[in-house]
């Protein structure tokens, strides 16, 4: 029997963690993420509190799961939405090419030019800070980078044989493009997706430490880390946790990531 390899099996374990404790904290937590006790405020971490308390006395354990859920919920769907979009239009883009082609990618490269963060500030200063806000920011501002990849491999694939074969069946182009070419984009795009999912957590976690992620008091392990700061020489464990969780979450997610394109790569099985 053939093991996984290394950074599969670290990389799908931490992010299986992940995903396990944000499906367990939408129905339990050691206590309310929200509930207030100014007598337990700042308490060290103890058999009560196994990771301490903030300033407001909440059990800072059940803040980073809840604050786990909020994250994986908000980048799935960031990634679903960026996905979707990116794919709809590179595969659109790829296939008509002409000046349709050289409208859309000019539209698309000026996009990129941006870095993601910006583009989604901006955003965000129309849509709103709050949870959907961020998604739909954050999902246009990544698009273009599935787009932009979508569309080099669309290219890749217009003139091969099975194409033309395709076209002399009489099959429309839509059809062509839904059965032929998007199967072959599925690859490139599973380990994109992967590596987008951590660039998302991270964005997801600066906007909230500058305050315009979701609003407080929802926890998110961005706004812990933001909250920790007037209290780190004090309470020190509240910056380490939330960092912790973020560095382990994106390590994560770059192992699997790269087992992923070990796996799905021509040119990196030839390698091996």
């Amino acid at each position: 029997m053939r093991l996984p390899a290394p950074n599969a099996l670290v990389g799908g374990t931490l992010i299986g963690f992940l995903v396990l404790v944000a499906a367990v904290s939408s129905v339990w937590t050691p206590y309310d993420p929200l509930r207030l006790s100014f007598r337990a405020k700042l308490a060290a971490p103890s058999a009560m509190h196994w990771l301490g308390t903030d300033e407001f006395g909440r059990d800072v354990l059940s803040r980073l799961m809840a604050g786990a859920a909020t994250s994986v919920w908000i980048s799935l769907l960031t990634v679903a939405l960026a996905v979707s979009l990116g794919t709809m239009i590179g595969l659109f883009s790829g296939y008509v090419r002409g000046w349709v082609d050289r409208t859309i990618m000019a539209f698309n490269d000026a996009l990129l030019a941006f870095p993601g963060i910006l583009l989604a500030l901006g955003l965000l200063a129309v849509v709103g800070a709050n949870k959907y806000g961020i998604i739909l920011a954050l999902g246009i501002a990544y698009a273009p980078s599935v787009a932009r990849i979508v569309r080099g491999t669309v290219l890749s694939l217009r003139e091969r044989e099975f194409i033309s074969a395709s076209r002399v069946m009489g099959n429309s182009e839509g059809f062509t493009m839904a059965r032929h070419i998007l199967p072959n984009c599925i690859a490139p795009l599973t380990v994109l997706a992967t590596s987008m999912f951590g660039w998302v957590l991270l964005a997801e976690s600066s906007l909230s430490f500058l305050g315009l992620g979701v609003p407080p008091p929802a926890p998110t392990w961005g706004n812990m880390l933001a909250g920790s700061r007037p209290y780190i020489g004090q309470a020190v464990w509240l910056g380490i946790f939330p960092g912790l969780c973020i560095s382990l979450t994106l390590l994560g997610i770059n192992l699997l990531g790269d087992a992923l394109r070990d796996k799905l790569d021509p040119r990196m099985r030839g390698a091996r």
